[in-house]
């Protein structure tokens, strides 16, 4: 009796030996009145008129064929449409010698009957491409009855004998699976081979497997066992001894049935996966659960859980490798402090070493197992790991601050200036090359190297100490900088000037550094005798990159105790041209002090006046950007005399240099400067009239100056005799036969100046007088007019005549204009000229602040009051007018 698969029907095969066997269809969900399923076919199957038993049956799933076997060793096959009664045709299809003792169809291209016997195992196509041919031996041994199934999930015939358990394709043989012991039955559930074994008489353990049996029970009643294979795992799901002998295993509602001669029905149904783990885990059968879990394809997370149970059971048995393997397949899901406190515990350190990598490879490594990892490097010396780890291709699977500090405090230098160029921390390699390698000459290098923004943040940070390790390369780095000639290099260039660094055993950062924007070829000469490196004009012409050029005095600071280094700053900066006002006031400031402070500095006099020369160039001519008042202090400072003198000149405060000079007793300076400035400043006379009557040892010094002063103070009415006289006295220093011919020498000149004085009074009375009189004469007397010919044409007068009292006649005709204001055109431009002065002098009465600028600005102060009184300023308004 079958049931087809996925169907509702039933085949059913009954015999008796006096008759054929007869085979039957049944349809189990149509039911005949008397509520028994409705026979669709029957047919009497025919083995050629010999009456032996069935031994084996199969049919395919559409019932197009089915198969029966005899103990006789015939096969026959019924074709025809069995579900519709169409009727059926029947052939032996196959004869042998031995008993048939299984069956077994397969579907595919073609339809294989398997065919089993005492001594064989054969197929032969019933259906499809070869059907015809003799059936093919696969072995030529065969298997009792009921021990051959079809496994429908990996379409492989099982074949059961004693010492194992055979699959079989259409090719032949495949995997076998010990199993010893006399077997009566096989059938394939799921994943599972059931067998039923008969009982064992005096049979020895030699079954690998029956050490994961229940209870050898079996051995000591001799009952039949019923055992449960998971022929992939290799392992038994399931043993138990049957107190019945088993009768019938089918499958339905996705468990296994088994029936018993005694009428019972045993279910099984499989355990959850979760309950099988729990089994393996008290069993420490962790291997195989592993397995399951990877049979079954659960959650990857799932299994790192078995794979850690694993890693524990093997750690506390001091397998301490193998669990570190389990520990890193479960690193996924695994909380890595727990792992990392038991080999730390352990002091396994290649094991710890192992993990902390793998915890880095998967991304779940922390700035601690950076740390830790970093330091079992350190602590091993195992440089090549160390290397190998920072250098991994790929994205960065630590954090990169910590492995850098970490290297650096291991003195692991040349990796953390790796690691640090590779991700781009140019702030960070700088640090390493001067802090920790002391390459100095390599950071400025390198720093040369850097895009303009960050090459001036770590030139400015080290900026004294990379001065005073490499004052010329730092030097000429901060002059192209701050001039904006700044550009990347991208070649390296070996420094010809000597630094003091410590020997190391670190290879040289600069060659192991991937320099930015570098050709693959790097210059290992001196640039002196390299053709192509020998002037900036030779190299390839790049564009400038466009930066932000710093204020010059942000670099001031940086040059202290580096005199040399910045004044050669300072002067490449002040020949640019288009500097701003207030960097060229602080340029030009700065090295007018630093070259004061050099000539102070110098003990030989040469050497001196060079610098004091330089110092005086740059305060020379007009428009100099430093101020004054600071060129002055600096000179003080320094006593650079030549620079106030120059700058007071400049200013022209002539004044301020002779009284400089004069407050330094400088006798000779001061006759210097009023030779000089005297001309212009005629107050110097009098300020070096004081300062010669100052002190004997000054007048003494002074020698005949003072005459030439005296002289000149007379010349120019600087001032009156009395008030040289007066300044003279202050001080019972000048003689009175020192001041004999200057005192002789003004009493005659006054004298002289009394005399034309009078004798101009009397000459402006005398006229005064004839003026007068004319007037009165012409108000009082009549006047003859004597004239003949006419002042305009010259020619004889005749009537009409103009006569005026000036005594010039005119034809009437030769006027333009004759009314009572008509005016003589010979007088007329006089008198205009004479009108216009005396208006301007009427006009000038009240023009008091024009006074006061005369009388401020005039030497003779009185002689303006007398001029002024003169043009009537005292007088009435009414009688100037």
């Amino acid at each position: 009796m079958r049931q087809i698969n996925d169907t509702a029907l039933l085949v059913t095969l009954a015999e008796d030996l006096s008759n054929e066997p007869v085979l039957k269809v049944w349809a189990l969900d149509t039911e005949k009145k008397d509520g028994g399923p409705r026979c669709l076919s029957t047919v009497s199957v025919q083995n050629a008129r010999r009456q032996f038993p069935i031994s084996a049956f199969a049919a395919v799933d559409d019932l197009s064929q089915v198969a029966v076997g005899f103990a006789n060793g015939s096969v026959t096959i019924i074709r025809g449409d069995l579900i519709h009664d169409r009727g059926a045709r029947q052939r032996i299809v196959f004869e042998s010698e031995e008993p048939i003792t299984g069956l077994e169809t397969q579907t595919g291209a073609v339809t294989t009957l398997y065919i089993s016997t005492t001594s064989r195992i054969l197929t032969l196509v019933i259906a499809g491409r070869g059907q015809g041919q003799p059936a093919r031996v696969l072995e030529d041994t065969g298997c009792g009855l009921g021990c051959m199934t079809l496994d429908r999930e990996g379409g492989d015939i099982l074949i059961a004998r004693e010492e194992a358990i055979f699959t079989y394709g259409p090719r032949g043989r495949g995997a076998s699976y010990a199993f010893e012991g006399p077997k009566t039955s096989i059938d394939a559930f799921r994943d599972y081979v059931a067998l039923v074994c008969p009982p064992k008489a005096g049979t020895g353990k030699s079954d690998p497997l029956r050490k994961y049996t229940a209870s050898p029970a079996e051995d000591i009643f001799g009952t039949t066992t019923f055992t449960l294979l998971d022929t992939d795992l290799k392992f038994i799901a399931h043993s138990e001894a049957l107190v019945s002998p088993m009768k019938r295993i089918f499958m339905e509602w996705g468990d296994l049935f088994l029936l018993t001669t005694d009428g019972k029905i045993f279910r099984y149904r499989e355990k959850t996966l979760q309950q099988k783990l729990e089994i393996l885990y008290e069993r420490n059968l962790y291997i195989l659960a592993i397995n399951l879990a990877q049979k079954i394809g659960i959650d990857p997370l799932q299994q790192n859980a078995i794979y850690r149970k694993y890693g524990d059971f093997l750690y506390q048995r001091g397998d301490y490798d193998t669990a570190m393997q389990q520990y890193l397949r479960a690193i996924d899901n695994t909380e890595p402090s727990q792992v990392i406190r038991k080999y730390l515990d352990t002091q396994r350190i290649h094991n710890l070493i192992e993990y902390l990598e793998e915890l880095h490879d998967h991304g779940r490594a922390t700035v601690d197992h950076t740390t830790l990892l970093l330091n079992c490097y350190a602590k091993l010396k195992d440089t090549s790991k160390l290397d190998s780890f920072i250098k991994a291709p790929g994205e960065l699977k630590f954090d990169l601050e910590t492995a850098i500090a970490m290297c650096r405090q291991g003195g692991y230098y040349e990796q953390a200036a790796y690691l640090a160029t590779k991700h781009g921390e140019n702030d960070m390699v700088v640090d390493i090359l001067i802090e920790d390698s002391k390459k100095y000459a390599e950071a400025v290098e390198y720093i040369w190297r850097l895009d303009p923004e960050v090459a001036y943040h770590n030139l400015m940070k080290y900026a004294r100490v990379l001065l005073t390790h490499c004052p010329e390369r730092t030097a000429e780095l901060f002059k192209v900088y701050y001039s904006g000639q700044y550009r990347p290099r991208t070649e390296v260039e070996q420094s010809s000037e000597p630094q003091e660094q410590p020997t190391s055993t670190v290879q040289s950062l600069a060659a192991l550094l991937p320099l930015r924007y570098m050709h693959v070829g790097t210059r290992t000469q001196p640039p002196a005798e390299t053709p192509e490196t020998a002037t900036d004009e030779d190299r390839v012409e790049e564009t400038l990159p466009d930066y932000d050029i710093p204020k010059p005095r942000t670099a001031f600071s940086a040059f202290v105790d580096h005199p040399k280094e910045f004044i050669d700053f300072l002067e490449t900066l002040v020949q640019q041209a288009d500097l701003k006002q207030d960097a060229k006031v602080d340029l030009f400031t700065t090295l007018f002090e630093m070259y004061l402070d050099t000539a102070k500095g110098k003990k030989d006099a040469a050497e001196r006046e060079e610098w004091e020369t330089k110092a005086k160039k740059l305060i020379e001519g007009k428009d100099i950007p430093i101020s004054t008042s600071n060129v002055l202090l600096l000179s003080d400072l320094s006593n650079f005399r030549e620079g106030s003198t120059l700058v007071r000149e400049q200013e022209g405060l002539r004044l301020d240099i002779f009284r400089s000079f004069t407050s330094a007793k400088d006798t000779q300076g001061a006759i210097k400067a009023l030779r000089r400035y005297g001309p212009d400043e005629p107050q110097l006379y009098v300020d070096a009239l004081t300062y010669f009557a100052s002190s004997p040892k000054i007048l003494e010094e002074a020698g005949d100056e003072l005459d030439a002063v005296l002289q000149r103070i007379n010349q120019d009415g600087l001032l009156s005799p009395l008030q040289v006289i007066q300044a003279l006295s202050n001080n019972a220093v000048v003689t009175m036969g020192r001041v004999k011919k200057y005192l002789s020498d003004n009493i005659d000149r006054e004298r002289k100046e009394i005399t034309t004085n009078r004798r101009l009074i009397t000459s402006y009375k005398s006229e005064t007088e004839t003026k007068q009189q004319e007037l009165d004469h012409l108000t009082t007397q009549p006047v003859v007019f004597q004239s003949r010919r006419c002042q305009s044409c010259g020619g004889t007068l005749d009537l009409p005549t103009v006569h005026f009292l000036c005594k010039h006649s005119f034809h009437e005709r030769c006027l333009n204009k004759l009314d009572d204001d008509a005016q003589c055109p010979v007088c007329a431009p006089t008198n205009a000229t004479l009108r216009a002065i005396r208006q301007r002098q009427v006009d000038s009465a009240d023009q008091h602040d024009l006074f006061k600028g005369e009388l401020s600005r005039s030497r003779d102060r009185f002689g303006v009051v007398s001029e002024f009184f003169g043009r009537g300023i005292m007088r009435p308004q009414s009688t100037m007018e």
